[in-house]
């Protein structure tokens, strides 16, 4: 796999020479990777920032998107990113904890009760004013921050009380603090790499898998599910960087245009979003997929068993991102 990506990049970089802000009239596509399916908000932000970015330039500026992992997976595609490689990256922030720790303030679970709430919060200037340099002092730029509504689960058990996630072997990212969270309310978390998740599930080697209902769907896990759970644990947000270097290359005027293609995306992909959901879940039910809701009882209960998570995220992202974030 790391050959494979190796030689992918090579290609890439090679088919760039010549790219830079230096030149008249850019030659050759800029990369923009991502590790989702296709048919996602992931790929919708994608791609309409490189249509921005090609209208707004009057197509001097040109970016290709390349989906489902084609030039490496989230890790991957952050390294590249970072090098300066791989310009663009559009991708979840849970594998970015492991570039940016703080960044672990995005895997405070149950925060927030609707997706408007959590928008707000990372709109807010002073949330960004603290989040930008920690991108910056990685290597990356931070463009902008969309979403795909909440993380669920999926299952074949039903799920009413706390006692009912017992046991349950669910699929999560490698993220300590999603795993934490599983653990507190009694699940048994299992990391997996994604792709291996659908026959997981048809093998029965895991109970269940949490996502946003997008991914549930491109990926038809609920075919393998008798129950889509709304934990609503965690806002799905999808971010776009940049690298670092690379902004820092560009012209002033090809920076602007960069920015402001990134604020259209963001907002078109975020009314996507909402969008798509009723879709999603019709489409879920169409296949005689229980939507269970959790209740409010439930619910703080599961907030309860999270507050070791809390403190520990407190104590590597600090007081003030964390207040900031939650709407102290």
């Amino acid at each position: 796999m790391k050959r494979f990506i190796g030689i992918m990049l090579a290609a890439i970089l090679t088919v760039c020479t010549g790219c830079g802000s230096n030149t008249d009239e850019q030659r050759y596509a800029w990369p923009l990777g991502t590790s989702s399916p296709e048919d996602t908000v992931t790929q919708i932000y994608a791609v309409t920032f490189a249509d921005e970015v090609n209208r707004l330039s009057e197509g001097k500026m040109k970016i290709q998107v390349y989906a489902n992992s084609t030039i490496g997976g989230d890790r991957e595609l952050l390294e590249s990113c970072q090098d300066g490689d791989i310009p663009f990256v559009v991708q979840n922030t849970a594998p970015q904890v492991s570039f940016v720790p703080e960044l672990c303030v995005f895997d405070l679970p149950c925060v927030f009760s609707t997706i408007e709430e959590a928008r707000k919060s990372v709109d807010n200037p002073d949330f960004l004013s603290l989040t930008e340099p920690l991108y910056e002092n990685a290597g990356f730029r931070l463009l902008g921050i969309s979403d795909q509504g909440f993380r669920i689960m999926t299952t074949n058990k039903e799920i009413k009380s706390l006692d009912d996630f017992s046991g349950q072997k669910i699929r999560t990212m490698e993220n300590s603090y999603h795993l934490d969270f599983w653990k507190a309310i009694n699940a048994n978390p299992t990391p997996m790499t994604f792709s291996e998740v659908y026959i997981g599930l048809q093998q029965k080697t895991i109970d269940a898998q949490e996502n946003p209902y997008e991914v549930v769907v491109s990926s038809k896990f609920y075919e393998q599910q008798k129950y889509v759970v709304e934990t609503n644990h965690l806002p799905h947000f999808i971010t776009l960087i940049v690298s670092k270097d690379f902004y820092d290359s560009l012209t002033p005027e090809q920076q602007s245009i960069i920015d402001e293609a990134a604020k259209t995306a963001t907002q078109y992909s975020r009314q996507q979003s909402d969008e798509r959901i009723d879709g999603r879940i019709n489409i879920i039910k169409e296949n005689n997929t229980e939507i269970l809701p959790v209740s409010d009882e439930l619910r703080q209960q599961m907030i309860e068993r999270s507050e070791d998570i809390y403190d520990s995220i407190r104590n590597v992202a600090g007081d003030e991102l964390v207040d900031t974030y939650i709407g102290k």
